[in-house]
């Protein structure tokens, strides 16, 4: 499978969403609590979630790293290049502006 996500897209994640297996989630590895992740979602594990790489011949995921914590749920995503909208698309669709760097803590 090909990566859903490539360097350039831009993400909206909601915290605190109900994981359902599949979704695209923002993740931290137990054994790697410094990494931020964004991951498939496959089932609840003792502790966290197992995730799964989108490309998984590339990627590493659960059976790297174990279980992890779901920090927040992918609603929506704009891809970079052909048919991504502008800036001000993103804000029109939000109704607010969109930071020019991701919040301190990220």
């Amino acid at each position: 499978m090909t990566p859903t996500l490539l360097p350039g897209d831009l993400v909206l994640v909601r915290h605190g969403a109900a994981v359902r297996p599949g979704a695209l989630v923002l993740a931290r590895f137990h054994g790697q609590p410094e990494l931020l992740v964004l991951k498939r979602a496959l089932r609840p594990a003792a502790g966290g979630w197992l995730l799964a790489s989108d490309h998984a011949r590339a990627g590493s995921d659960s059976r790297q790293h174990g279980v992890a914590t779901v920090a927040a749920v992918v609603v929506r995503i704009w891809h970079r290049g052909a048919g991504r909208p502008a800036e001000s698309g993103v804000r029109r669709w939000l109704g607010w502006p969109v930071p020019a760097a991701p919040p301190d803590g990220l």
